[in-house]
């Protein structure tokens, strides 16, 4: 009796259990792949909304970039018709200054006030010559250039600057098969500037390292400057590429920007960072050229 009853409870207890049905697994079957269409279709506005605000980003830099360059394009202009203007009165003030030196040998103190005045011109025609060059828009006339000699040559013109503050200048070995798409005046000076730079940043006996070497893709030529001195300033450091800005009590705050415009004229780039043992970095990075051989 017992036993009759326990079977008939299994039987009853299998029959109440609920029955899943091929429509019911259909059904699930849907809703999963309904939630799986709706997470990949979140993650993907999603993604689409962080490229909108990217591209929005980009548009808005390169709006700003462009007001910036038409600014200095406007302004290099007015720049450069004043300078053209000063030009022609520095050269009369220098040619009487020097007929006055070597009219005044028997008066000491006079000429030494007339020399004076030849220096004084010297340096503004010196600025009056960084003017005309920023504003200059010349494009550069390239030429595949053994990066090895560019620098050399920038160096052989640096080096009373650098032996004048006791600088210790040094050069990696350079590779002499590696050339560059440039023009060579201009990388010249881009690089003498680069250099004069470093020079005023390490101060009387600094340091100054100097390497060559390709970048990570191998499509360009990597000059990296170092120096001994305080590094820049966070604050600064967005700032010194533009022209007219320095933090210098001389100069005219235009040797960095012409460098970035040389490196952009080349289709390279120029950049600063602090290194982390002390002192600035620069790197101009201009395209590699094939060797003309």
């Amino acid at each position: 009796m017992t036993t009759t009853m326990q079977h008939n409870s299994k039987e009853s207890s299998t029959s109440l259990a609920p029955k899943i049905t091929h429509r019911e697994r259909e059904l699930g079957a849907i809703i999963n792949s309904y939630n799986e269409v709706t997470e990949r279709l979140k993650q993907s506005h999603d993604r689409l909304r962080d490229e909108v605000v990217r591209l929005h980003d980009q548009l808005d830099e390169k709006n700003r970039e462009l007001a910036r360059r038409e600014r200095l394009a406007a302004l290099g202009e007015m720049a450069a018709g004043v300078a053209h203007e000063i030009r022609n009165p520095l050269g009369g003030i220098r040619l009487y200054a020097d007929l006055l030196i070597k009219d005044l040998c028997e008066m000491p103190k006079s000429q030494q006030l007339a020399r004076r005045v030849s220096d004084g011109v010297s340096v503004l025609e010196s600025i009056v010559g960084d003017v005309v060059e920023f504003a200059g828009e010349s494009m550069p006339d390239v030429a595949p250039v053994r990066a090895a000699t560019l620098l050399e040559e920038a160096i052989g013109l640096a080096a009373p600057a650098v032996s004048s503050r006791g600088c210790d200048l040094r050069v990696k070995p350079i590779d002499r098969e590696l050339y560059v798409q440039a023009d060579t005046n201009q990388v010249l000076r881009a690089l003498l500037n680069l250099l004069l730079n470093a020079v005023d940043a390490a101060g009387a006996n600094g340091s100054i390292r100097i390497s060559v070497r390709l970048n990570a893709s191998g499509t360009h030529c990597d000059y990296l400057i170092a120096d001994s001195g305080p590094g820049i300033s966070a604050d600064l450091m967005n700032r010194i590429f533009h022209p007219f800005f320095t933090t210098k009590s001389s100069g005219t705050g235009l040797g960095l920007a012409i460098v970035h415009r040389i490196a952009d004229a080349h289709g390279g780039s120029v950049r600063a960072r602090n290194r982390d043992g002390g002192g600035a970095e620069f790197c101009l990075s201009l395209p590699v050229g094939k060797s003309p051989r």
